[in-house]
């Protein structure tokens, strides 16, 4: 079969390997439907930072429907349509047991700590399915992994009612969190991106106002209401530090992106102003919901997504999404059936 294979920093590979073996205990195997090419896929393959088997079949945001099932499986069966969990847990650390398993003391990911989806055909633990709707396009039920990521960090920022709030960042964590505020939240959205195109599309999805990261633009877009609350999808330090500066008292600022660099911060300020700095790692219990929402959210979400029909087109699209080609938020491949 064809598989899409990281064998370090700037070596991706196109290969035939050999398909999965019947699967054992606990595990079932999947005919790979869709895949997204995730950002961290792109900082993986640039710095190699989370290469921890080498080579590794890439892909963490896939969806595909059940050939085979192991020994013991319950809940599944051959011809099930599911969306995949991306996070590989160990289960017994304090982490794990106390409900936290987003910040598993070892935690990996599907396409790195074992094969992903970036193939024709993958071995999962059963524990890591989610069915989804059968009338779900292959495109949209592959985006469930990152919806999780976005409704993880809109509820760490625990908004209160109608409290404006600040998404920063328009690629496709800022664009999906922009969408489960526009469909749960009731207080004005802003948004800022220095990609004009891809703030304009988000706004057009979801009714936010486009804002640079300036106190008086921002001043005038909420009529001289005060913003507390913002969310940073970019991970740049830059902008971090331009939104901490911008947020009255009382309020956070919710930390999703990953990027590079230090933030130069002095705690005092944030004593003062009673503001909260809080990270969002992956996600807790949240797929299952993001998979129920992906219906209703369908036709925006296909907006969203610009889609390839091959396997053979992902290095070529890394390099395209690295060189700031990419038009729209998020890139799928559709694999042929």
């Amino acid at each position: 079969m064809k598989a899409v294979r990281l064998h370090q920093a700037l070596d991706l590979r196109v290969e035939e390997v050999s398909s999965p073996s019947s699967p054992p205990a606990g595990f079932v195997n999947l005919e790979v439907r869709a895949a997204g090419i995730c950002g961290s896929d792109l900082h993986n393959y640039c710095t190699g930072e989370w290469i921890s088997r080498s080579p590794s079949t890439a892909g963490h945001e896939f969806c595909g429907r059940v050939s085979e099932v192991g020994k013991g499986v319950n809940g599944f069966a051959a011809g099930d349509l599911v969306s995949v969990d991306s996070r590989v847990t160990c289960g017994t650390c304090p982490a794990c047991t106390s409900g936290l398993s987003n910040v598993c003391e070892s935690m990996g990911f599907v396409g790195e700590a074992c094969d992903g989806g970036f193939a024709q055909m993958v071995q999962l633990p059963a524990s890591l399915l989610v069915h989804h709707e059968r009338d779900l396009s292959p495109r949209i039920a592959a985006m469930a992994e990152p919806l999780a990521v976005a409704l993880h960090a809109v509820r760490r920022l625990a908004l209160p009612a109608g409290e404006p709030v600040l998404v920063v960042g328009c690629g496709a964590i800022g664009g999906l969190s922009a969408l489960v505020l526009s469909h749960l939240h009731n207080g004005p959205l802003l948004l800022a991106d220095l990609n004009a195109e891809k703030c304009a599309l988000v706004s057009q999805a979801t009714g936010g106002k486009t804002v640079a990261l300036d106190e008086t633009q921002i001043s005038k877009a909420l009529a001289d209401k005060r913003l507390r609350y913002a969310l940073d999808t970019t991970g740049n330090v830059i902008a971090i530090e331009k939104t901490l500066g911008l947020l009255a008292g009382g309020g956070a600022l919710g930390l999703v992106g990953i990027g590079h660099g230090t933030l130069a911060l002095d705690p005092k300020k944030l004593v003062e102003a009673e503001t909260s700095l809080i990270g969002c790692h992956a996600y807790t219990d949240e797929l299952p919901e993001a998979v129920r929402m992906l219906p209703s959210m369908a036709p925006v979400l296909e907006r969203f997504c610009q889609v390839l029909s091959s396997l053979d087109d992902i290095p070529k699209a890394y390099n395209a999404l690295l060189a700031g080609e990419g038009k729209t938020l998020k890139t799928i491949i559709e694999i042929e059936e």
